[in-house]
């Protein structure tokens, strides 16, 4: 009897620990790359701006040529949503949807993840002239995971896990671009 005791004890004290790291780790990530594109802001986002294009840049639109996609609204403009059905568990099932757009400097996207897991979050492109004839382009995302999940957080590497594919999709984006 002592043994289950001792034994629930230990697990209540080991629970009552990890909620208390979880109460005070961060929540919140984000994650962003960037790259130099010799090309005008206007062409570079008049190009970026519509969903369907991810298809020709994004790595994780590269992941499953097979997976089934869906566009409501006009795409291009606030609103419009893609939408995504793989059966590649690194794609998943979810949708995007343009939030927010400032012609020529920002375009602000929500995600919503369905599976493997449920998640929403948030996704930017910005836009910078350095010079007439190129841009500096932004790609970021962020969120937050609630308590206990954000636990996750110490054992997810989100740079490694999303900046390389970020970094990827803007060099693949560079290389499509400069070709034009």
């Amino acid at each position: 009897m002592k043994i289950l005791k001792f034994a629930g004890a230990a697990i209540a004290g080991t629970l009552v620990v990890v909620l208390g790291i979880a109460l005070v780790s961060r929540k919140e990530y984000r994650v962003e790359r960037e790259i130099v594109i010799q090309k005008p802001v206007a062409q570079v986002f008049e190009y970026v701006r519509f969903l369907k294009n991810q298809d020709n840049y994004s790595v994780w639109a590269r992941m499953d040529p097979a997976m089934k996609k869906d566009f409501r609204g006009t795409d291009g403009t606030v609103g419009a949503v893609q939408s995504w059905d793989s059966q590649n568990p690194d794609v998943g099932r979810g949708e995007q949807e343009i939030k927010a757009i400032e012609t020529n400097k920002r375009i602000d996207f929500e995600l919503r993840f369905f599976e493997p897991f449920e998640a929403q979050d948030h996704a930017y492109m910005t836009f910078e002239s350095p010079d007439q004839q190129s841009t500096r382009l932004k790609w970021g995302f962020h969120g937050s995971m609630k308590v206990p999940m954000n636990l996750m957080l110490f054992f997810m590497d989100m740079e490694g896990l999303l900046g390389s594919s970020l970094a990827d999709g803007l060099s693949n984006l560079k290389a499509l671009l400069e070709k034009q």
